[in-house]
């Protein structure tokens, strides 16, 4: 059960592979029904799909604030690198060591100061979108 600001949620997590079965199914809806009469909400949660969680296995290894140069990092945050695709970024910062800036942009991701479809593998032409 999770408190939220909209009331209490209750959230019953299985492995994707089991929410087809009938009696599962059938579970799920029992506790819907019973979860909402209260005006509670209920969702059902499972694992992330196979290319959001690769990336994020990835993007953990640029987790440690401490390897990256808080200098290089404000200047990509202040740079203006919304709609940029994956790729193109690191020309945005032209005086700048281009592995430097990569780290960096996957740092940024990895914090959420930028975002970008994690349920495809990352690829150059994904767009990235900074976060207000």
């Amino acid at each position: 059960m999770l408190i939220t600001d909209g009331g209490p949620v209750v959230v019953d997590v299985k492995p994707l592979s089991r929410l087809s079965k009938p009696e599962v199914a059938f579970t799920f809806e029992w506790t819907r029904r019973a979860v909402e009469s209260r005006g509670w909400q209920y969702e059902v949660w499972s694992e992330p799909s196979p290319a959001r969680l690769e990336n994020i296995r990835f993007l953990a290894g640029y987790r440690r604030d401490w390897l990256f140069d808080p200098e290089l990092v404000e200047e990509l945050r202040n740079a203006e690198i919304d709609g940029t695709p994956l790729g193109q970024v690191v020309r945005c910062l032209p005086g700048r060591p281009v592995p430097q800036v990569r780290s960096a942009v996957y740092h940024l991701l990895w914090t959420h100061r930028l975002v970008t479809d994690l349920d495809q593998p990352l690829r150059a032409t994904q767009i990235l979108r900074t976060v207000a």
